[in-house]
């Protein structure tokens, strides 16, 4: 007599049935798991093997052992059910994405302009716990150390997927009160009679591009400050200790209310750094992390 055939459902249900009783080694253990009866876990395997054709497990008194083609249909079943178990996180994870995500972002552009978004994005997935850190320090995305990093300029070859999110400028600025006492420069030269506040990252010597009527050119500058986060560089300006040149971005605020004042705009040469979001990607990117680079780039562009 011809085995009813089992549907789709039968067949997943029969394949978790037959692993469950290679994994515990007895009909009874893993009915136990499936709450069945022995008699009815052996049936299913039964089944299998009718539908089959061939004898998967030989059985004894005492032990159970696989046949040869036994071996190979277990190993196409743990297989299969990966790859239900993962189909069906997928899924779920679109209807509502889970889990930890963990940020990276640079001090100040993070603290401006990313933290200030964090909690417009967890009322929209409140299933996902953001982790985000604040760092100068470059995090290897590959390496497994973040899920998503906010990187400036240009990026370095890699198998990291990058969406663009925007571009920031840089702008030359001071405080009212700085000008009025040291004067304002009007040509980038006059800047060799003023207190330049520096970046510290490693290079020869401190230089400012500078473009007139048309040429690139740039300038040697010395101060008596040197910082790693334009913030700072941008907040001791607004103490009236020198002149700085950041990203435009770490001083918009404070532009905006007066107590910067943008400088020698004239000259800007316009140089820009670009904005990207990198993470690892192909085909499975975790669904926190695509909303969540959808969410930047919707937001910061």
């Amino acid at each position: 007599m011809q085995a009813k055939a089992m549907d789709g459902t039968d067949r997943a249900r029969a394949l978790e049935i037959f692993t469950a009783v290679v994994d515990l080694g007895s009909f009874s253990a893993a009915g136990r798991q499936f709450d069945l009866t022995p008699s009815a876990v052996s049936r299913t395997v039964d089944r299998i093997e009718t539908r089959l054709g061939v004898r998967l497990l030989l059985r004894s008194t005492r032990t159970l052992t696989l046949t040869a083609e036994g071996r190979a249909y277990l190993q196409a079943a743990r297989r299969i059910l990966a790859d239900l178990n993962d189909a069906e996180q997928q899924i779920a994870d679109q209807g509502a994405p889970r889990g930890r995500l963990r940020v990276n972002a640079a001090q100040s552009h993070g603290r401006l302009c990313i933290v200030p978004l964090l909690g417009e994005f967890v009322r929209l997935y409140p299933h996902i716990l953001v982790d985000i850190a604040l760092s100068d320090t470059l995090t290897d995305v590959a390496g497994g150390e973040a899920d998503v990093a906010i990187r400036f300029g240009p990026l370095a070859d890699s198998g990291l997927m990058a969406r663009k999110l925007g571009e920031t400028g840089r702008v030359i600025v001071a405080s009212p009160d700085y000008l009025a006492h040291a004067g304002t420069p009007r040509a980038p030269e006059d800047l060799h009679h003023h207190n330049c506040l520096n970046f510290n990252f490693r290079r020869a010597e401190p230089i400012w591009p500078f473009r007139r009527d048309g040429e690139d050119f740039a300038l040697s500058v010395k101060g008596t400050i040197e910082a790693n986060s334009g913030e700072t560089l941008g907040e001791l300006a607004a103490q009236g200790v020198g002149i700085a040149r950041v990203g435009r971005f770490s001083v918009i605020n404070e532009i905006e209310n007066g107590r910067l004042v943008p400088l020698l705009e004239d000259y800007n040469p316009g140089d820009v750094e670009h904005i990207h979001a990198v993470f690892v990607g192909g085909a499975n990117i975790p669904a926190r992390v695509r909303v969540f680079v959808d969410f930047l780039v919707d937001k910061l562009r």
